[in-house]
């Protein structure tokens, strides 16, 4: 959910201020003092790493296999949709043509509204509108032979199937990682910055660089994470590739 420009300045941000935090500490406790202690802070840096280790991997994964299903599902609606129009050629002529025309304005929709929409974290009022058109026409065609019933019925089941992947894709829209393990993760990683902190090192400039590249590493983690978490938001999101396929497809079967 973060565009580039503002991950960038939360990296800086944090940066900043891991670098700060170690000019002050280090200026309040000079690291003469804190060397006599560096036992039980290294002993204590141990334990918090890992456990801090494992609680980011988890986070990474978590949201990134959810990236992957969002992605999936948007594919999987793409695909039926285009499953419909081709499911409808065994249809009448009039009922053929107007489900197709439909199914090309939905696409449409997708790319130009939708998604820019979801973006924002809102919703197209235009596809709901399409969709509704959809199953009115689907629902009312009438059939005169077998084929045309067999037709039907498909077309029915890939309109079902892509109604249940709009609407997993509506709710992964506001989906996002709860409060309380943000609050994990952002308290972790100060508590893990300070302990680097308050480690009395001889020489202060080697200190300065360790504390630097674990700020970096934490924050281009927290980063990632935050970006992925909203799969159709931020600077790395599900993109419009799978409807533009389907664009494609509908053109040559026009054709």
């Amino acid at each position: 959910m973060l565009n580039i420009f503002e991950s960038i300045a939360l990296i800086m941000v944090i940066v900043v201020g891991s670098m700060t935090c170690l000019w002050l500490i280090h200026r309040i406790w000079p690291s003469e003092q804190r060397r006599k202690h560096n036992d039980l802070i290294g002993w204590q840096m141990s334990v918090i790493g890992t456990t801090y280790a494992v609680i980011i991997g988890f986070m990474l994964y978590a949201v990134w296999t959810n990236f992957q299903v969002a992605d999936g599902n948007a594919g999987a609606e793409a695909n039926s949709l285009v499953n419909v129009a081709r499911a409808s050629k065994g249809l009448a002529a009039e009922a053929r043509t107007r489900i197709q025309s439909l199914v090309s304005d939905y696409v449409n929709v997708m790319i130009t509204d939708e998604w820019p929409a979801m973006d924002r974290i809102q919703i197209s009022p235009k596809s709901a509108r399409i969709v509704e058109q959809l199953w009115t026409t689907v629902t009312n065609t009438e059939t005169h032979s077998a084929s045309q019933q067999a037709s039907l019925s498909r077309t029915l089941a890939e309109l079902d199937d892509m109604t249940q992947h709009r609407r997993l894709r509506l709710l992964q829209v506001t989906e996002g990682i709860p409060f309380i393990l943000w609050t994990v993760l952002i308290v972790g990683g100060a508590i893990m910055i300070v302990s680097a902190c308050l480690f009395g090192s001889e020489e202060f400039k080697l200190q300065f660089v360790q504390v630097f590249m674990l700020s970096v590493l934490l924050s281009l983690a927290l980063v990632s994470i935050a970006d992925i978490s909203r799969p159709f938001q931020g600077a790395v999101h599900v993109t419009t590739e799978a409807f533009e396929h389907a664009r494609e497809t509908l053109d040559n079967m026009n054709r």
